[in-house]
């Protein structure tokens, strides 16, 4: 599970989010509720986005009082780890090594596209000397 966190403040009638980590990233509620939703909408779709052009994540800062957690969607989490676990090699490496077509290797790491099985994913793990470990929370 990753989350970063997000402040909530009332001002002219709306809750206005923002995120520490992404100062771009600002959204509107009518409600804490609608907010927290609209927090959620605008994080992930903004991670997505990220994830797939290749940028990297900051790390979440740490919590603080009042502050909401929000979190990363699996699939873009799991794009985004790939692309960690390849490190300097090329996606073409990777691809060889595991026996796809650049095409389909590069597509497991764009969130907005891929769709990998958990064989998959055993294999890209056994590819870079890692293991899977999944957990349902």
């Amino acid at each position: 599970l990753m989350k970063y966190y997000c402040r909530i403040e009332l001002e002219d009638g709306l809750y206005g989010v923002t995120f520490p980590d992404f100062p771009n990233i600002i959204t509107v509620g009518k409600d804490i509720d609608e907010a927290l939703a609209m927090a959620h909408e605008a994080l992930n779709d903004a991670l997505a986005c990220d994830v797939s052009r290749g940028m990297p994540l900051p790390k979440p800062t740490s919590a603080k009082k009042g502050w909401y957690p929000v979190e990363v969607l699996p699939h873009i989490l799991i794009a985004w780890q790939i692309r960690e676990l390849r490190g300097k090699l090329s996606q073409s490496e990777i691809a060889q090594r595991m026996g796809l077509s650049y095409q389909a290797y590069q597509r497991l790491e764009n969130p907005v596209k891929s769709n990998p099985t958990i064989k998959t994913l055993e294999r890209i793990a056994k590819v870079m000397g890692k293991q899977l470990s999944i957990q349902l929370v």
